[in-house]
């Protein structure tokens, strides 16, 4: 075979060598690629009600995949520090047959047909909630592969896991990412226990004579008025008295009361003989069209 032969040889199987994986990090530069030929579904169909969720579990990070950071067609990614607290909205994807067995980022195998993803940030490996925010499905899946590199797009799903979320026919769908604590998933919370209640034996007196409440009597040291206008002049306090008179009787009054500056007419209604009935009467003053009316307390002449 002539020397140029061997070099296009060498470099076709360089080249295959590349593709074989669905994310193949490039050393010295962090640089992840994916092909971008056709995908799709497995030929065979699959009972995914009979697969699990993935099950968060405290995992050392990945020596593959997570560099600080690595370029794809050109743009530079930066892999998180943490995934705590990560929370994101946006257009998930997914991916099947094209690289199904393949190596992803993490170093796994890629199984179309377990409960994981690709992400492009997000430190591998990372546990997450997946939601459907159009019909409100949820999943677990592992993040253990870098992508998707399709502009728009926030989260690459295993075939399964998309079709749990029921975006296999549309390829794409609306999603919230949310990752998961696993020290704390799965934990119940507990609850206090139960304290057993007490029953009182009821008093002899109360078994034999209920109480019944008392009416509050105005104390001996105070007045009770319900005070319904002040005037300056005597005319409008007596028109008000007039106008009144027919629904609140004769115990409407009116009262001079002189100030170091003035001198007013004051309608009110009293004395009252007891705090209830004052309530009661600035009540239904108010409800009559008097809100500003007001209970008066003064002391016994």
């Amino acid at each position: 075979m002539s020397q140029p032969i061997k070099t296009c040889a060498a470099l076709l199987i360089f080249a295959l060598a590349l593709t074989a994986c669905s994310s193949s990090p490039k050393k010295g530069n962090g640089t992840f690629k994916r092909p971008t030929a056709s995908d799709g579904a497995p030929n065979r169909s699959v009972d995914i009600a009979s697969i699990p969720n993935a099950v968060p579990k405290r995992e050392p990070r990945s020596k593959y995949g997570n560099p600080k950071s690595y370029v794809v067609f050109g743009k530079r990614y930066h892999v998180l520090n943490s995934n705590k607290g990560f929370v994101q909205r946006g257009v998930a994807s997914w991916y099947g047959t094209k690289f199904h067995g393949k190596r992803t980022s993490s170093g796994e195998p890629y199984n179309m047909f377990a409960m994981t993803a690709a992400h492009k940030t997000l430190p591998l490996p990372t546990y997450v909630e997946v939601t459907n925010l159009d019909n409100g499905r949820k999943v677990i899946v592992k993040v253990n592969d870098r992508g998707p590199f399709v502009a728009g797009r926030i989260i690459d799903l295993s075939h399964t896991a998309a079709k749990k979320l029921n975006i296999i026919g549309s390829g794409t769908g609306r999603v919230e990412i949310r990752a998961i604590a696993p020290g704390r998933y799965g934990k119940s919370v507990k609850k206090p226990p139960l304290q057993k209640k007490v029953q009182k034996k009821p008093s002899r007196v109360s078994a034999s004579r209920p109480k019944t409440p008392k009416a509050s009597v105005t104390p001996a040291n105070e007045r009770l008025f319900v005070q319904i206008g002040a005037f300056n002049n005597s005319h409008n306090a007596e028109n008000m008295q007039k106008n009144l008179y027919q629904r609140l009787g004769p115990r409407l009054r009116i009262d001079a009361h002189y100030s170091e500056t003035e001198k007013l007419y004051r309608v009110r209604i009293g004395p009252i003989s007891s705090r209830d009935d004052a309530d009661r009467v600035h009540t239904k003053l108010k409800r009559i069209g008097f809100p500003s009316s007001r209970i008066i307390s003064e002391p016994p002449r």
